[in-house]
């Protein structure tokens, strides 16, 4: 079993609550990463996780054993830091076996298990190489592969591709899943970054200020937000959050007149629709002014003014818009989101969306 639970745990110095309440579970075998902001309190779950933190009330289970008073040498776990931590005047072969030595693995086998892991990350050749003779993606690999000999069940990471540059950390992306998925790890990996998230994910735990947002699969995440906060940090660019207010046949845009976007009362809602789901139709739909426009090669992103808010929506390719242009948005009502102002909650009932377009509905 490589299960890890985490059940009511609170982490605080003091007056500082770094960790509250937060519970869940990590299963056999697949990849959970902790998600959120610097300051969310994510990487000091990880160290609590790890036994390099003592958490102020709750419990840790791994493995189906609590685990929460444990050492970390007792908890059964290896671990990925942002930083590498290779030793610099060690070689590559030294660096991965070096828990195994101090661990006093015969080493007969610790010869074995090096030439395993050295062949499935491709070390095989810069074994005998040292930290600063390596690239930023080898002392990556070699950081994994002093995770991965140690066999444990469950591995640790935080942050890890932090240091990388953006083409390289797309590539460690692809072989940490692949690498996580071909050996049955049960994964914990931290990150602020959603598109890593997104990408690697059986499971994302989103936090704010050491309470957890939403808890779900990747796509629920992105297409069932619990709350405004999930809604804007999942998805690039973020969902557009727009304040609604009363007009003719039901709530409008805040500073537009029509068209009613949503049946019923305004009181209270904001209304949220990302970027991808808004297209500009030549007939109808939410009048806009043209404020920005990004190219970004497969698509363009317009930014705009709707009433008295700003918003943004993707198009395709290269669209040319002059800046003042004056343009109608529309979106269907599928693609819509409801939120309560005050709280963020998610609104389940009672809000019923309209299509803003220029289709006969």
């Amino acid at each position: 079993m490589s299960e890890v639970v985490l059940a009511n745990v609170y982490k605080s110095w003091g007056d500082n609550v770094a960790v509250r309440d937060v519970s869940f579970t990590a299963e056999r075998g697949k990849l959970l990463v902790l998600l959120g902001p610097s300051g969310c309190g994510k990487s000091t779950t990880l160290r609590l996780i790890a036994g390099l933190e003592e958490i102020t009330s709750g419990h840790i289970y791994i493995g189906g054993q609590e685990a929460s008073t444990l050492p970390p040498a007792k908890r059964k776990l290896s671990m990925v830091f942002q930083s590498y931590a290779l030793f610099p005047h060690l070689t590559v072969a030294e660096n991965i076996v070096f828990g195994l030595k101090v661990r006093r693995v015969e080493a007969g086998e610790r010869q074995q298990r090096l030439a395993r892991v050295a062949e499935l990350l491709g070390l095989s050749s810069l074994l005998q190489r040292k930290p600063a003779q390596l690239s930023g993606g080898q002392r990556q690999r070699v950081a994994l592969g002093r995770a991965i000999i140690a066999e444990a069940p469950v591995c640790l990471m935080d942050e890890p591709l932090s240091n990388l540059d953006a083409k390289l950390r797309q590539e460690m992306r692809g072989e940490i899943r692949s690498l996580q998925q071909r050996l049955g790890i049960t994964m914990i990996y931290v990150t602020h970054d959603q598109t890593e998230a997104m990408s690697m994910a059986d499971r994302i735990i989103l936090l704010r200020d050491g309470r957890i947002e939403q808890n779900g699969a990747p796509e629920e995440l992105y297409t069932r937000p619990a709350n405004a906060f999930t809604a804007c940090f999942v998805g690039t660019p973020p969902m557009n959050l727009l304040q609604l207010v009363p007009g003719a046949g039901g709530a409008v845009v805040a500073g537009t007149s029509a068209p009613a976007v949503l049946e019923g009362s305004a009181d209270g809602l904001m209304l949220g629709v990302r970027p991808e789901h808004i297209s500009i139709s030549p007939h109808s739909g939410v009048d806009a002014e043209v404020v920005d426009t990004e190219y970004h090669g497969a698509d363009t992103i317009i930014g705009c003014k709707v009433g008295s808010q700003l918003l943004a929506l993707r198009a395709p390719g290269r669209a040319n818009f002059a800046v003042g242009a004056r343009v109608r948005l529309s979106w269907s009502a599928d693609d819509v989101h409801v939120f309560e102002s005050e709280s963020g909650r998610r609104c389940e009932n009672g809000a019923r969306p309209r299509d803003v377009s220029g289709k006969l509905t």
